[in-house]
C-alpha cells in the first residue's frame, strides 16, 4: 500500500506544531485563529485518547503534541512505519490488520476538521500500542485458556512504546519491537518455511496405516519413502524395499518428534508422519504466541522444563549444558503439571515427603478407613507434630473436610521424592525431584506424577547446580547424602526455572522438532487464537 495522506502541506505558520498539524490536513486558518485551533486539536485528542489510559497519559505528559499527524518528514515516516507493521502483523501469527490499516488511511483522507484530525492522532496511537503490546507479550491472556496455564505475561509500558516511536528512527524502532529471543526468530523462519511448503502442496500423499519395518515391500513402503523424501529425511531412490537407509530416516524422524527411535514405522510413528503441514504450522504459530508470553530476561543460567518433551535442561548463555529425561503430571484434571516461571532457591538432600492435602484426602484417607495400618510407610502426625498411634485412632469418623492430621514419609531410598528435591517455592507446590520409580523414564510418554517434575538423573543435576559454589560438587553432595539427615542446601546463585509447554521448537542447530499435545493445551491455544482472528493461509497436507 502506498501511503500519502498529509504529504502535501505548506509550513507557512510558525506559531506551534499544532498549527503545522492543522495546515497539514489542508485546513485554511489565519495566524489569529491558530491558538483556537490548537486548543480544539488538544481537546479532540484528549477526548479520543481517553479510550486508552496509557495513550491519554502519553498525550497529557507531552502537551498533546502530535506524534503522527504532523507535516514533517519524521511524522510521515512514523505513519509509514505503523501502516507497514499493521499490514505485516499476520507474519507473526497475529490477526491480519490489513483492514485496520486501510480504515486508518481512509480516516486520514477524510480528516477535514480539527476534531477529526485529533481523532486520527489518537486512533493511530491506539493502533500502535495495541500492535506493539500483542507483538511483545502475546495476543491472548494465558490464564483464560486452561487451568494449567498459570503463567503471567511479562509487563510492558505502553507509554514507553509511544515515547520510543517518538524518540527513535520509526522503521528501526518497529523492527526492534519483534521479540529478540533466538527461539522466536527461529520459529518465525520455520513459519515462513512451512507456509512456502504448504503453497507448493505440502508433503504429498499420506502413508497407509499399519506397521512397517526393515524388509517390508509394497505400496505402503513406497508411500512412506516418498513422504520422508518430501520432508527432507531421505534422498530419492527407486527401491520399494524398507531398507537400511529408510530405517535410518525413520529413526531421524522419530528423534525429531519425540518418538522412540527404533526405526520401525508403527502406529504412532505413521500418525506423526501423516500430520499435514497445516498442523505443524499451527504448532509453530502457537509456539510463537507462547514465546511472547515468556519474559525476555530468562536468565543467563536458567532451567527449562518442556512438558511435551519430557526433559529438564540447564541452559547457560543459550547453550544446553545439562539435560535429563523427566516425568510430568498425569493427564488428569488435578494432576497435570502447571506452566509458570519461578526461581530455584535451594535443594534438600535426604528429603521428607510431606504429603499434600489433596493426596491425603483423596487417596490415603479411604484406605485408612478400611485399614488403619494401611500405607504404613507414611507417618501420621497431629497438629503438634507428634506421631499418631494408628491402633487407637478411628479414621472412619473423618471426611476430606475434617481430617485433622498431616502425613509425612521420612527420608529413605523408598521416599516418594527419592534422595533429593529442588525447590523454587510456589503456591502450586511444584518442584523437581528424584524418584524411586526409575522404570518410568524408559517410557515414550512420561506423564505419571501428581504434578511435580521427576528427574531421571537428579544427582547429576545437583552436581551441575553445585559446581558453581564448591570445588568438588559430587563429594560435597554425597557427604551430605551419606549422613541420612534431611539437609537444606542453599544455592548461592539462584536459578530461574521456566516450566513451559511447547509442541514445536527449533534446536540450536536450526532444526524444527515437534511433540505431541499431551494435555491438549495447544489445541485450546489455537482455538483461542482463531477466535481472536488468527488464520492460516490455504494449506494442503
Amino acid at each position: 500500500m502506498k501511503f500519502s495522506p498529509f504529504n502535501s502541506f505548506v509550513p507557512n505558520l510558525k506559531t506551534s506544531v499544532f498549527a503545522l498539524a492543522v495546515v497539514s490536513a489542508g485546513l485554511a486558518v489565519s495566524p489569529h485563529d491558530a491558538a483556537a485551533q490548537v486548543t480544539a486539536f488538544k481537546q479532540a485528542v484528549a477526548s479520543s485518547a481517553a479510550q486508552s489510559d496509557a495513550v491519554a497519559q502519553f498525550y497529557r505528559e507531552n502537551g498533546y503534541a502530535p506524534l503522527w499527524t504532523g507535516g514533517d518528514d519524521t511524522s510521515r515516516e512514523r505513519r509509514m512505519a505503523l501502516l507497514r507493521a499493521l499490514e505485516e502483523a499476520s507474519m507473526h501469527g497475529l490477526p491480519d490488520r490489513g483492514r485496520l490499516a486501510a480504515d486508518l488511511v481512509e480516516q486520514m483522507r477524510n480528516a477535514r476538521t480539527v476534531r477529526s484530525l485529533g481523532e486520527v492522532e489518537a486512533a493511530l496511537s491506539r493502533a500502535f500500542v495495541n500492535y506493539a503490546t500483542d507483538l511483545q507479550t502475546g495476543l491472548l491472556n494465558p490464564q483464560s485458556i486452561d487451568d494449567g496455564i498459570v503463567r503471567k505475561k511479562h509487563s510492558t509500558d505502553p507509554v514507553a512504546y509511544l515515547e520510543g516511536i517518538r524518540d527513535n528512527s520509526p522503521m528501526a524502532y518497529m523492527r526492534a519491537l519483534v521479540p529478540a529471543s533466538p527461539q522466536y526468530r527461529a520459529l518465525l523462519r520455520e513459519k515462513f518455511r512451512l507456509e512456502a511448503l504448504a503453497a507448493k502442496g505440502g508433503w504429498g500423499g499420506s502413508v497407509p496405516g499399519g506397521k512397517l519395518e526393515q524388509g517390508d515391500t509394497g505400496p505402503a513402503v513406497i508411500a512412506l519413502r516418498d513422504r520422508l523424501v518430501a520432508m527432507g529425511y531421505l534422498t530419492r531412490s527407486a527401491t520399494a524395499r524398507y531398507d537400511h537407509d529408510l530405517e535410518m530416516a525413520v529413526q531421524r524422524f522419530q528423534s525429531d518428534h519425540g518418538l522412540e527411535p527404533d526405526g520401525v514405522a508403527g502406529t504412532s510413528t505413521i500418525a506423526e508422519i501423516n500430520k499435514p503441514v497445516s498442523e505443524r504450522l499451527k504448532s509453530v504459530i502457537v509456539a510463537m504466541e507462547r514465546e511472547r508470553w515468556l519474559t525476555p530476561d530468562r536468565g543467563d543460567r536458567h532451567i527449562l522444563v518442556n512438558q511435551t518433551d519430557f526433559t529438564a535442561k540447564i541452559i547457560d548463555n543459550g547453550d544446553v549444558t545439562f539435560e535429563t529425561r523427566s516425568v510430568i503430571g498425569k493427564n488428569q484434571y488435578d494432576r497435570r503439571s502447571p506452566e509458570f516461571s519461578d526461581v530455584m532457591e535451594h535443594m534438600v538432600i535426604n528429603p521428607s515427603w510431606y504429603v499434600p492435602r489433596s493426596i491425603i484426602t483423596k487417596e490415603y484417607l479411604p484406605k485408612l478407613k478400611n485399614n488403619p495400618n494401611a500405607v504404613g510407610h507414611i507417618e501420621i502426625t497431629d497438629s503438634r507434630g507428634r506421631v499418631v498411634n494408628r491402633s487407637s485412632a478411628d479414621f472412619s469418623q473423618y471426611t476430606a473436610r475434617n481430617f485433622p492430621y498431616a502425613m509425612r514419609q521420612p527420608p529413605s531410598r523408598k521416599n516418594a521424592l527419592g534422595l533429593v528435591k529442588f525447590m523454587f517455592p510456589n503456591k502450586y507446590n511444584i518442584y523437581l525431584h528424584d524418584t524411586p520409580h526409575k522404570n518410568l523414564f524408559s517410557r515414550e510418554v512420561r506423564a505419571f506424577s501428581h504434578g511435580c517434575i521427576r528427574l531421571a538423573q537428579p544427582f547429576e543435576f545437583a552436581y551441575a547446580l553445585l559446581a558453581r559454589q564448591t570445588e568438588d560438587p559430587k563429594a560435597f553432595f554425597h557427604r551430605i547424602l551419606s549422613s541420612g539427615k534431611e539437609t537444606k542446601v542453599d544455592l548461592e546463585q539462584q536459578v530461574p526455572v521456566h516450566i513451559i509447554y511447547r509442541t514445536a521448537y527449533v534446536t540450536n542447530k536450526g532444526r524444527a522438532e515437534f511433540r505431541r499435545d499431551v494435555y491438549g493445551r495447544d489445541a485450546k491455544v489455537w482455538d483461542a487464537l482463531q477466535q481472536a482472528g488468527v488464520a492460516l493461509p490455504g494449506v494442503q497436507g
